[in-house]
């Protein structure tokens, strides 16, 4: 007899932010189709996510400006 992982809502979590292993993820998508409350907790879940604002990092032009620099100087002292 298989015996059945509980799942618990931060297994969820790592679910939606594709955070789980491969044997993880299949394991969560089987326990999904076989457990109503597993998936209501999982839409719950996934609807809070949705609702997140999604954060852009972009970096300033004066910091790409100094990463280019350092990365030249890097570079020609290697070559000494």
């Amino acid at each position: 007899m298989l015996m059945q992982q509980p799942f618990t809502p931060d297994h969820l979590i790592r679910y939606i932010y594709k955070e789980t292993s491969a044997a993880e993820t299949l394991a969560i998508d089987a326990a999904l189709q076989r457990d109503d409350k597993l998936w209501a907790t999982y839409e719950t879940l996934r609807q809070g996510y949705r609702q997140l604002p999604k954060a852009k990092f972009s970096p300033s032009p004066k910091a790409i400006k100094n990463i280019l620099a350092y990365s030249e100087r890097t570079e020609v002292e290697r070559e000494v």
